[in-house]
Order: C-alpha cells, then structure tokens, then sequence
C-alpha cells in the first residue's frame, strides 16, 4: 500500500467513479475529507480498491481525524452480490496457532457462530471487515467487556453470567478450547482463507445454497409477499439454518430432484443436443423475461440422450431487450441410486467427448489433486476440453493465481504451477482421470463408441445414497 500513489479528490461520489474508472491492473489510494462524529472536525478517509488472493475485490476505506484521534476502517464488496450464499465451518483444534491466523472476511451480511458456545454475531453487530478468526473473536470479547462494570452494578447476576461466558470465549481464543468456527453469508461475499487452496482443506467445509425469500428481501431484491407468507409457515417447524443445510451426502429432497441440470444465457444447449436428435414437436408458451420482465415466449422440446435419459429442454429469448436464455431439465423419475462417471483421458479426441455436469455433481481430477464441491461451476454443456477450462477461469476469476498485494512470493509460484499443470493436460502430454460424482445422477460423458460396452476408457458406477 504504501507504493500507491495518492489521489485527492472532493467527495465520495469523485471516489466512486474514479474507482469504476480506472484499470483493473492499477491500484491507487484516493482521499476524501469526511465529518468525525466524535468530535465533529474533518478528519481524512482513504480509500484502496484492491483483490484478495483467493477471493475478489472489495473496497477498503480507513478514516482517521487528526484533532481527536478517532479512527475506523470498513470493507465493502465492490462486485456484485452472488448467486448463491456460502456456508463456511472451520473446526479449530486446540494447539494448532495457524488455524488463528487465517484470513478470515466478514461482509455485512454476515453470521458468525460458535455452537459450542451457543454464541452468535448477527450481522448488524459487526460491520463488513477483513480480519483473521483470533482477530474476530478479540474484536467479541472486547465488545462483550466494555460495558461490564456499568452491568454489574445495575443487574449483578447478567454481569457475573457473562463473566462465566467471557472465560469461555477467551478459552477458545486463546486455543485452550476445540470450537467450531461458522460463517454464514446469504450475500455470498464472505471468506476463510484455504491455506491448501486449490487442494481441499480438512478442517474446512464449503457449501453452497439457495437463498430463501427472507434472506432475499433482507439483501435488496423484490420478493412477492406471498412467498414470505408461506416460508414464515415452514420456518415455525426449523428455523435454524445450518440443520437444514447438514445433510447426508446425497441426499435427495423434492426440490433438489426439480432443479434444472445446467443453464445458461446463450442457446449452447439447444445447440449441443441437437447432434443427438431433432425435436419431434416444439411446444410454445408464453413467459416473462428474466432481465426487463417483458413478455416473451419460451419453447420446449423433450428428448432422450443416448444411454443417459430422457431431458426437457427450454429455450427463450426476449424481443424487448434481447435477452436469451436455455435450460437443461431432467426428465421422468428422479433416479434411485447416485451415479460417479470415471473417464480416463488418453488421447485428443477424448477431449470433445461431450460432457453434462449437473449442479449436483462434483469434479475431481486426481492427477491434479483438484475437487470442486457440488454447486461449483453450476450445471453446464460442455466438453472435456470445455470443462477443464470453465474450471480454470473459475479459478482466475474467483481464486486469483496471481492477483492481490498481500500474496506472497511462494503462494503465487504453488498458483503459477498449478495453472501450468491445469493447461498442461489439456496438450495431452500424459494420460489423465476426469470423475464426475452426482448424487442426483443428472451428469453424463458421451461414449466414444456406438456401444458404451465398446467404450473401455468410460465407467458408470452407481451407488446408495
């Protein structure tokens, strides 16, 4: 930071549109004059667009005044909110101080929980901040314990309760105590550092989900009144979030088995089923477009994939603003077993076979120590070579292999050499593993052959969910 250049400027909208202005690649301070509300001077607040390795870009702003000392800092999220919100739980062994120091980003939307303790942070208690998991819980104890003397004297027995509590807390903080770190972000904009990024982490979980219309409304969308009627009645039953999320891998609800296998804005899908067989009869309906809400129409053909099942897809495109959209649907029963597809990769011709990764499904690539979780990438129609890299533009999109002033010199060589292995099985040079595990079995990976029996490099295996 401190080889950016500063800019002065008037206001903070001048800081806003000079920040959309600049260059990705560039990064300088901006400085505004602001009102301190301890003393009520100008004091000064700066502000540093930048990327976390890992993550994305958010916009950090630090105010200090310079008559009485006050000072603050804040970050806030400078792309858009996400598609889905995330769900991170990272169990914290005593004796281990690395799992104290990891990066740990709070939006603010945010909660943050200890089960152990029954201890919670709601959103509005702590604003959107970059901090590490000590850093979090120091940041609890210290707000906990400002007022204690003033409790203690008005309500002695409140007072000497979070005594007891703090003893706890502090246990934990100080690694004396296992406890279990959540952080639940309906935004999406939330982060626990992978120090392994891109292996798996074994004390840290990811988990992807659907929003419910509550969490929607709360985030700024219009939700239909309705909806939050009828959630309100589900939520009486189990309203706490994590239980509904914790479930057997697997594990298949009614909704889950409804959603569509892939989706996408441009008419890719129609495209690549329509090498399979042509629609027998096109069905039209008509439908409101999902971007300007104009009336549009949508058509839908189902058809049978060999050695797959039979799809529904569907296809719109809005005249009003241009919008298209197509949409993969599973047809028929949902299947009783889970399927994981193995395909041994050996030559260049495997990498057009045609691939069908549903949201459900994960991805592994042994060779490469690389697993996405279910819901990573959503669901798509690709190829091999398609999928491969969709994943690495995820990774240089969402993860950064060389991006943010905070990444050291040997994290950015461990990036650099996994993007380089990533390409490098795409040229073939060696023979590699690509396996799909869906619990849905809604992913499928063509056969080389007319018969799949013929096809000695392609595996289905199903199993018990």
């Amino acid at each position: 930071m401190e080889g950016n250049k500063e800019k002065i400027v008037d206001d903070v909208g001048s800081v806003a549109e000079a920040i959309s202005a600049d260059d990705d690649n560039a990064a300088p301070l901006y400085q505004v004059e602001s009102l301190c509300m301890r003393c009520t001077q100008n004091g000064i607040t700066r502000f540093l667009l930048t990327s976390i390795p890992h993550f994305r870009k958010v916009l950090l702003s630090a105010f200090e005044c310079p008559h009485c000392g006050e000072r603050n800092n804040e970050v806030q999220f400078a792309g858009e909110i996400q598609p889905k919100g995330c769900h991170y739980r990272l169990e914290v062994q005593p004796g281990d101080p690395k799992l104290f120091s990891r990066q740990v980003v709070k939006s603010e939307s945010a909660t943050i929980k200890i089960p152990e303790l029954d201890f919670e942070i709601p959103p509005e208690a702590q604003r959107g901040s970059l901090s590490t998991v000590e850093g979090i819980l120091v940041r609890a104890i210290d707000g906990l314990q400002a007022l204690q003397e003033e409790r203690k004297k008005v309500d002695p027995q409140t007072g000497e309760a979070i005594d007891q509590f703090l003893l706890k807390l502090r246990a934990c903080g100080t690694g004396e105590s296992p406890f279990t770190f959540i952080l639940d972000d309906p935004a999406g904009n939330s982060f626990i550092e992978n120090p392994f990024a891109p292996s798996p982490d074994p004390s840290l979980s990811i988990k992807f989900y659907d929003r419910t219309p509550e969490q929607q409304a709360l985030l700024g969308y219009l939700v239909d009144p309705s909806q939050l009627n009828a959630d309100a009645a589900m939520e009486e039953t189990s309203n706490d979030v994590d239980q509904i999320r914790r479930q057997p891998h697997g594990s298949v609800g009614a909704a889950a088995g409804q959603k569509a296998i892939a989706q996408s804005n441009s008419a890719e899908i129609v495209e690549a089923l329509f090498r399979y067989s042509a629609p027998e009869e096109v069905m039209t309906f008509p439908s409101t477009c999902g971007a300007c809400a104009a009336r549009c129409e949508t058509r839908m053909f189902v058809t049978r994939i060999p050695y797959f099942q039979e799809v529904i897809v569907m296809a719109s495109t809005c005249d009003a603003c241009g919008y298209r959209n197509s949409e993969l649907k599973p047809g028929g029963a949902i299947p009783d077993k889970g399927k994981r597809i193995t395909l041994s990769v050996k030559n260049i011709n495997d990498l057009s076979r045609d691939v069908i990764k549903s949201d459900t499904a994960s991805v592994k690539v042994p060779e490469l120590d690389l697993e996405l979780a279910s819901g990573t990438l959503g669901g798509v129609v690709t190829t091999v070579e398609g999928l491969i890299t969709k994943i690495s533009e995820s990774l240089e999109r969402v993860h950064g292999f060389t991006f943010g002033d905070s990444l050291d010199e040997s994290k950015k060589n461990k990036w650099l050499d996994f993007k380089a292995r990533l390409n490098k099985i795409l040229s073939m040079t060696e023979p590699w593993t690509l396996i799909l595990d869906d619990a849905l079995a809604n992913s499928f990976i063509a056969p080389a052959t007319d018969d799949i029996k013929d096809d000695h490099q392609l595996i289905f295996e199903e199993y018990e969910r």
